[in-house]
């Protein structure tokens, strides 16, 4: 493949990956946004590994209104708090599982960033590294969908209280963008590096090769 094409897979896959760090930090995968009681409303957000919560409250007053604010963070899901150990010890693991599968996703990012720096050094390697580059990038890809699918799971089943009020947030939306990005770079890469190696100018660069039989 052309440098070219190794420096558009780069920033692509740099894309993906900040895609996935901010996803995986956000804390509002799912969002819970309970009526207004008593002049107060709560938002409940779930993240995959921690659950905020933020209260406000306004009261009225003489020369208006008087607003008090809250914002707490926990980590989510807590084996206390979260009954992991008795009721809710499936959603627990699942919900672990999900958010360790996303942190090992940014790891094949990172190194399918470091696979592309090598590999464009000498041709040789750039006739070879594209398989390579397309696997790390196809697995980041699978493992985030596992992600998304267990989060899923565990939304549309209401396995946890209140999940029955959740609605997807931002984090859950970023997530989906991410690893279909990471599909079309996948198969776009695989594309250019069959069709380089068939030896297509425009996918080979000036130096295009041919099998040899």
């Amino acid at each position: 493949m052309r440098k070219t094409w190794y420096g558009i897979t780069f920033a692509a896959v740099l894309v993906t990956l900040l895609l996935n760090v901010i996803s995986s930090r956000r804390p509002d995968w799912l969002v819970v946004r309970y009526p207004e009681v008593l002049h107060t409303k709560i938002t409940v957000q779930f993240g995959l590994n921690q659950r905020c919560e933020r209260t406000i409250t306004e009261i009225p007053g003489g020369n208006g209104k008087i607003t008090y604010r809250d914002y707490e963070c926990r980590d989510f899901p807590k084996s206390v708090t979260d009954h992991c150990e008795d009721e809710n010890s499936q959603f627990c693991a699942a919900w672990t599982s999900a958010g360790y599968l996303d942190f090992i996703a940014i790891g094949f990012a990172v190194i399918s960033l470091v696979t592309i720096i090598f590999g464009v050094s000498t041709h040789s390697r750039r006739r070879r590294i594209w398989r390579a580059v397309a696997g790390l990038v196809l697995f980041q890809s699978l493992l985030q969908i596992v992600t998304f699918g267990i989060i899923t799971d565990m939304y549309q089943s209401s396995r946890y209280p209140s999940f029955d009020q959740a609605r997807p947030g931002v984090g859950y939306v970023l997530n989906i963008l991410a690893w279909i990005l990471g599909l079309l770079i996948a198969t776009a890469v695989i594309t250019t590096g069959i069709l380089a190696d068939k030896g297509h100018r425009w996918a080979a660069g000036s130096r295009a090769y041919l099998p040899i039989v």
